[in-house]
Parts: C-alpha cells; structure tokens; sequence
C-alpha cells in the first residue's frame, strides 16, 4: 500500500461538492477529444469574451488549477491550505511579455510578492521565469556568447539588475527565491545569472533556488560541476529538481535546426537521473537545499526513505515537496501529515492572462499515462468512504 492512498487526508480540505466537482472536471480533461477541442478554442483571441465562456472557465479549470486573480486572493487560498499544512508559493502566471515597461512591472510585482511572503508564513517562496524580466532572444544571445550591440548590452544589465534586486529583497527577507528552468536554448544564460545571484547571496544558508529540468540528458552532470564550484568556493546551492515541461517543443526543433536533441532518449532515462539527482543532493545535504516537484509517487517515497536515512528532520527548511495547485492532493496532504515540508504550485492571474497556463495544465494531464486516472481513482474512493460513514 502506497503512503499516498490515504484519501481522508488527501481530500481533508474539499467538501463533497467540491471533490463532486474535481471529479467531473477530470473526467472531461481525461477526454483528450475534448481537451483538443478546448485548447484550440482557447487560443483563439475572442474566445474568452464570449459571454458566459468567462464564468463557466471560472468555475471550473480555472477554480481547480488557479488561486484566483490577484495576489491577495492567491494568499486567502494559501491561508486556507495551510490549516492543513501545506504552505504555497504564489506564482504570477503571465507569460509572453516583450517591453521593457512589462518587465519592469513583473519585477515589481515579484517585490510585493517577497513582503506578502515575509509577512505570511503559509508561503515560502517567490517564483519567477527568467524571461519574465528580459526577452528570450536576449538570453539565448548572451547563453552563446555572441556579441551585443549597445542596446542590447544595455538590456541585459536591466534583466541582470531586476534579478538582483529581486533576490537581494529575498536576502533582506530571508524569502526564499526561485527561479523556473526554461528552453534549453536560452537556459545557459539564466543559470549563469542565478548562480551569480547564489554566489551573493547563499552565504548561509540556500536561499536563491535554481531549477533542473532532469528530461535533459545534461542535467545530473551539471549537478556535479556546480556542487564541486560551491564546494570550492563556500556557498550554499538550492535547486528545484523536476522532470520538466518543453520535451515536445524540444524535440521539434532540434530536429528542425538539425542539432542533437537535448531530452533524454526515454521516460526511463528521466525517471533514473530525476532520482539520481535526488540521492546526489541527500547525499551532500550540507551543501544542497532540495525542492523535489514531482507528481510521481515512487520519486516521493523515495526522497521520504532517504531523509530518514541520513537523519535528515522532516522539518528541515532546507528540504521540500512540491505539486501544482488542483493535482496530487493525496501526495501534498499526506506528505504534510507525515511532517514533511510540502509546498503547492499556486498560480494566479486574470483568466485571460493565465489561459496558457490552463491549456498545459489540461494537456499535461491528459498526456502522462494514468495522471487522470489516478485522480479520478481517488476522489470515486473518497467520496465512497464518506458516503459510508
């Protein structure tokens, strides 16, 4: 038996209507005939401002996989999840921003997002996407060494300065940063950036989190190179270990531009080197803080077994949990119940905004074998024990 099939705990926070809810919702999202539809729907410009559209959203994908659309709302979710145990980490989930001005705003709002974290304890992190304070060709750019023009040199020290003065309010803080992984194209770039930023600020303890998309085949390697760095030189290392979320887009383009692809040959290959990056960073706990997002429930069990090894306190603030708001409750609520630090994905925004967000939400659970039906599985239980009570 799983450590993860206790439903009582994992569906401790919804009330019947709500897990009746959850559970329609995943039937239609289980339908990959619907979920085509949907997406190509969405995408359309119009689409969303078509009365009664908005409102149907609301209250059903939007309700299940978002916290609401301001950051104040996202922090009353977190409050709510945190009677519970698990903590949140408000993720302001709008993309495709081009303009300076845009950055600049996204930055401002990363800031706010480090008081409402120092102030409220339910949420341990700030997260933000490099390209949200600088355009993606720029990092690629930068990532291959190529020269910049006066404008763009001018550019990058802005994305560099917004880095800085996001993670410095983390130091003054004591909030915990993290920076998502993306393409692999611009992401040399972005990790140069964040371990600069480790380098300042990781003084004492991991504070600055970067992230390992380990479906590349690079990753466990660059794991090593950057633990044999921080050991050299005395800083901390924090990262976010997952499996990763470009395999597709990846693929199609290196075969369009003809270069090796950089995704692993296989979902086993992942699988081996997400848990070998794992064990790597118990193994050098001194060194490391882990952020472990993953909806795999063997991956979880196996981080839970390993900390128990090395004696490492399910409280510790340098170890964590994590899954995306509105999926795997019976993992984040039964990892809290252990005593484990368990934080929920929480992404907010304006429907309109966060709808990419949705659609790879809704195609990511349609795509990984079972996720659907693991779900579904649950919720049918716990519905049924209730009932016989």
């Amino acid at each position: 038996m799983s450590l993860f099939d206790n439903t009582e705990h994992a569906f401790s926070s919804k009330s019947d209507a709500e897990l009746k809810k959850a559970h329609y919702l995943f039937q239609l999202i289980g339908s990959s005939t619907l979920t085509n539809f949907g997406t190509l729907f969405f995408k359309l410009p119009f689409a969303v401002n078509i009365p009664l559209v908005k409102p149907v959203i609301r209250e059903t994908i939007y309700k299940q996989f978002v916290g609401g659309e301001t950051a104040e709302q996202g922090v009353e979710v977190a409050k709510d999840l945190y009677k519970y145990g698990v903590s949140s980490i408000l993720d302001y989930s709008v993309e495709g921003q081009t303009e300076e001005s845009e950055f600049d705003h996204v930055k401002d709002v990363m800031l706010h997002l480090v008081t409402l974290a120092k102030n409220n304890p339910e949420i341990p992190f700030v997260v933000f996407k490099p390209t949200a304070f600088g355009r993606i060709e720029l990092f690629e750019k930068v990532g291959k060494k190529q020269e910049l023009n006066v404008e763009e040199q001018k550019r990058w020290e802005s994305v560099r300065s917004r880095f800085d003065e996001v993670c410095k309010a983390g130091f003054e803080a004591d909030v915990n940063i993290m920076i998502d992984a993306e393409e692999t194209w611009m992401q040399d770039s972005a990790d140069d950036l964040t371990d600069e930023m480790m380098v300042k600020y990781n003084v004492k303890r991991p504070l600055i989190w970067n992230t390992l998309q380990m479906y590349r085949h690079d990753r466990l390697a660059y794991l090593k190179k950057m633990f044999e760095k921080a050991e050299r030189e005395g800083y901390y290392l924090g990262y976010k270990v997952v499996r990763g979320a470009y395999m597709e887009k990846e693929r199609a383009r290196a075969q369009a531009e003809g270069y090796p692809s950089p995704i692993q040959p296989s979902k086993e290959a992942s699988d081996r080197d997400y848990n070998a990056a794992v064990r790597f960073i118990v193994e050098n706990h001194e060194r490391f803080g882990l952020f472990a997002g993953s909806h795999n429930e063997y991956s979880c069990e196996l981080l839970i077994k390993l900390m128990n090894e090395k004696g490492i306190k399910a409280s510790d603030r340098n170890f964590w949990f994590g899954q995306l708001f509105g999926m795997s409750d019976n993992i984040s609520f039964n990892i809290a119940h252990l005593g484990f630090n368990i934080a929920k994905y929480l992404p907010y925004g304006p429907i309109k905004e966060v709808m990419p967000y949705l659609i790879r939400r809704a195609q990511e659970n349609t795509s990984v074998a079972g996720q659907t039906g693991r779900e579904l599985g649950l919720i049918k239980k716990e519905l049924e024990r209730r009932k016989s009570k």
